[in-house]
């Protein structure tokens, strides 16, 4: 037999082995990993939510797992490491909307799916599209309640997450941007970044009511820790003449819209992205595809974002904050697969 008839036949036969190896492939159970960018409390219901989206789809697992620190190369080995164990689809805040690309690409490549969630990765990207909260939106919506709250004039201060993050500078140009509508009215006098972390955040955040408690008449804070600790803060001062709308839901911040520290808080949907998340990748591992013309948002990093809702909840509606994020996840949920999924 001539040396091209053997060449021939072996690539035909590791050709049909590869052909019958992926229906085994397809039939592997999904098994997602729900990945933040380092530890914080707004991804804690991420593990709830895998837990739910495991039962309901009947996945292989949904094991929300965190980087020590927030440092993306311990997120990149994480996510390295959780592939070679057999994890195959990944739900992924971003370490960094740019740096974290490379290693999205090389679980994409390894067939693992990944959608971007809570956070975007900027353009091009192999991740399918980016779902979490419109940041720019929610702060400006949060900063147009607040000076509501303030009569529609004085002075804001905004304490904000990480520069890393890429929803604070889109929170940063949303606050001014809602701030400038007022002709003047409203001026954003102090802006402190870096903070979404104990320590940094009671250091800054109370030094600086300290000094400048009285020159300020409303803060907007656009990131979890920064709400707790200027809610204490508030609290600690004891003159509720300082207007605030906080972010997301922790107990501090509640609490202190009920004693009427705080006028409000604009409330996320972790527990919808990682629970609808969750149920794409397994639909895409099952042979969905994304729609060409699903109607997608643009955003500053994305032209592939989908939002995972947010609302101002006030004093009237802190007592029911979980049925308005249920509500959001079972509305978006419902229509999910037929607006964004094109299925066998």
């Amino acid at each position: 037999m001539r040396r091209s008839d053997i060449v021939a036949k072996a690539a035909i036969a590791v050709l049909g082995m590869a052909a019958l190896s992926l229906p085994a492939i397809a039939a592997e159970s999904t098994k997602v990993a729900l990945v933040p960018g380092g530890p914080h409390p707004y991804f804690a219901a991420w593990e709830k939510a895998g837990q739910d989206a495991m039962k309901d789809f009947k996945l292989g697992a949904a094991d929300y797992r965190i980087p020590q620190k927030w440092e993306l190369s311990q997120q990149n080995e994480l996510l390295e490491s959780l592939l070679s164990q057999g994890y195959n689809a990944f739900l992924v805040f971003p370490g960094d909307p740019v740096g974290s690309n490379s290693t999205v690409a090389e679980l994409t490549e390894n067939g693992a799916p990944v959608i971007a969630t809570a956070g975007c990765l900027k353009e091009p990207t192999t991740a399918l599209f980016c779902l979490g909260t419109d940041t720019g939106n929610s702060a400006y919506l949060g900063t147009k309640e607040l000076i509501k709250a303030m009569g529609g004039k004085g002075r804001i201060a905004h304490f904000s997450g990480f520069l890393v993050d890429p929803n604070t500078q889109l929170r940063i140009d949303a606050v001014e941007k809602a701030a400038k509508e007022t002709n003047g009215a409203v001026k954003v006098v102090q802006v402190i970044t870096d903070i979404d972390a104990p320590e940094p955040a009671e250091e800054k955040i109370n030094a600086y009511l300290a000094a400048h408690a009285n020159e300020v008449d409303g803060i907007i804070t656009t990131a979890w820790i920064p709400a707790v600790v200027a809610s204490n803060a508030l609290r600690k001062i004891g003159d509720k003449r300082i207007q605030m709308v906080g972010i997301d839901h922790d107990e501090v911040v509640l609490k202190a819209i009920k004693d009427g520290f705080v006028h409000g808080t604009m409330l996320q949907n972790p527990y919808g992205q990682g629970y609808i998340g969750s149920f794409a990748l397994d639909k895409i591992r099952s042979g969905c595809k994304v729609k060409p013309d699903a109607p997608f948002k643009t955003i500053a990093l994305t032209n592939r974002f989908i939002d995972s809702g947010t609302v101002f909840a006030g004093k009237d509606a802190v007592d029911n904050y979980v049925a308005s994020m249920q509500a959001i996840t079972k509305e978006i949920f419902a229509n999910f697969a037929s607006t964004y999924l094109s299925c066998p």
